[in-house]
């Protein structure tokens, strides 16, 4: 849009932040560079010319209040955001200023839509957790094939990828996660989070082609259980990982992804596809992209450019099927996502996932 906005990203300098600041240069506003580590920041700059780089730690306010200073927004990028995104949230409400972030931690972002709800509203800041691939696409893709409906009976998330390629940060917020939740599975189910124990359970799902049916992980759970919930009237959200995926999420010598320019990029491509069920009526959306870090990165910057300009359908803390026009925001991803049918029946001949033998 070329509006020139100055958006601190607050972990800048890590795998998914350096893609933010790339995506916020592109689009021509100026990434303010936060991070705790100065000596990063600073080689960072150099990609960034005429970016300010301001270090700042957690348990340091005043810190993060002088990183804010003159910043239109903030998109934190720093996890575990456990850690994390209470104290920019924080500060982004001292400061008065939007805040988005691109958590995939489910109770990081339970704590921030239960914990800042009255705050953010009565500052009148917008304050956006999950805007990412894990939380915000799947949300906006349910939002968008609900329609008019409202809520539904049932919304299932399943997730093609041809492969994960974690980054160190995506272990370390698994690594808490699993610490806050004693080693147990969660989903949501009955209208609310419940915790079991156990193996997940194996299914297939019938993808859109030229995916085809493929074996998933059930109860794979992301954060669509936080964001999903928050504005439709849901009783049950079913979420499932290819087989492939998971397996390299669990792998301890999984290759690490090199930094956002490098050549060893992590090529996975994605599809997520969605469907919402209401009585005997069914709907499905899907998306489909590669590198589910870089996909992040025009994720939030669209959020943000969208607050700053007043595009937005929610006040506080809200969701992104809560705070946007999703399937319009869904558009506007291209060329980074395409989208199949944003509203509309399921396709003949494609059913809810089947136990595995």
């Amino acid at each position: 849009m070329g509006s020139g906005f100055a958006v601190a990203v607050v972990g800048a300098s890590g795998h998914t932040g350096r893609f933010v600041a790339a995506e916020l240069r592109r689009r021509g506003h100026t990434p303010v560079l936060v991070g705790r580590d100065a000596g990063r920041l600073r080689d960072l700059r150099a990609s960034h010319p005429g970016s300010p780089a301001r270090a700042a730690s957690m348990d340091d306010p005043a810190s993060l209040d002088r990183a804010l200073e003159g910043a239109d927004a903030v998109v934190n990028c720093a996890g575990p955001f456990a850690v994390t995104a209470a104290p920019v949230v924080g500060a982004a409400l001292r400061a008065g200023v939007p805040y988005v972030d691109v958590a995939a931690e489910i109770e990081a972002n339970r704590d921030t839509f239960t914990h800042f709800e009255q705050d953010a509203r009565e500052a009148g800041v917008a304050v956006v957790p999950a805007m990412a691939f894990f939380g915000g696409l799947g949300d906006l893709l349910a939002t968008a094939a609900a329609g008019d409906w409202g809520g539904a009976d049932e919304v299932h998330v399943a997730y093609g990828l041809s492969g994960w390629a974690p980054t160190e940060g995506t272990r370390a917020a698994g690594r808490v996660s699993r610490q806050r939740r004693d080693g147990r599975r969660v989903v949501f189910a009955n209208g609310r989070l419940e915790y079991r124990d156990g193996a997940p359970p194996a299914a297939e799902w019938a993808f859109p082609e030229p995916m085809g049916t493929r074996a998933v992980v059930g109860e794979f759970t992301m954060a669509e259980v936080t964001t999903i919930p928050r504005h439709l009237d849901v009783r049950e959200v079913h979420t499932y990982m290819t087989v492939e995926a998971a397996t390299g999420l669990s792998a301890p010598a999984a290759r690490t992804p090199a930094g956002a320019d490098g050549p060893d990029r992590p090529a996975e491509t994605f599809l997520v596809d969605v469907l919402v069920r209401s009585g005997g009526a069914e709907r499905r959306a899907f998306a489909t992209g590669r590198d589910i870090y870089a996909v992040s990165a025009p994720l939030a910057v669209e959020a943000v450019e969208r607050i700053l300009t007043g595009r937005t359908g929610a006040a506080g803390v809200a969701s992104a099927g809560e705070m946007f026009d999703a399937a319009d925001f869904l558009r506007a991803l291209s060329p980074h996502v395409a989208t199949g049918p944003l509203h509309g029946e399921r396709a003949p001949g494609a059913e809810l996932p089947a136990a595995a033998p």
